[in-house]
């Protein structure tokens, strides 16, 4: 999917094998968060809903909501992280200079 180069920060050259791992995790969060959230919140409802209880379709439903606020809030901290490193790079490129950190990250994210 992704094949980036090697990066340095501060002298010391990062394999570009680092750098694909952790791309691949990055994506694999933002693509994995959402559908299982869907899966468990199925299987959750699905098994209140069988059981025709009514405190357990609310405690379900508790439940999904929970873990619905527990997965915006991993994905809204990877997008707020590619939002300042963007910010970051674009500041440096204006000033004539760009940080090897920076431009790392930001071909990482």
């Amino acid at each position: 999917m992704f094949i980036l180069a090697g990066c340095e920060i501060g002298g010391v050259e990062i394999p570009p094998m680092i750098t694909n791992i952790i791309s691949y995790i990055v994506t694999g969060i933002k693509i994995g968060v959402p559908i299982i959230l869907v899966i468990f919140g199925m299987i959750d409802l699905g098994k209140a809903v069988m059981g025709s209880k009514e405190d357990e379709i609310k405690k379900a439903q508790s439940t999904f909501i929970k873990r619905l606020m527990a997965a915006a809030l991993v994905f809204f901290v990877i997008t707020i992280v590619q939002f300042l490193v963007g910010i970051l790079d674009n500041a440096g490129e204006r000033d004539g200079q760009t940080t090897g950190a920076v431009t790392c990250l930001k071909e990482i994210f």
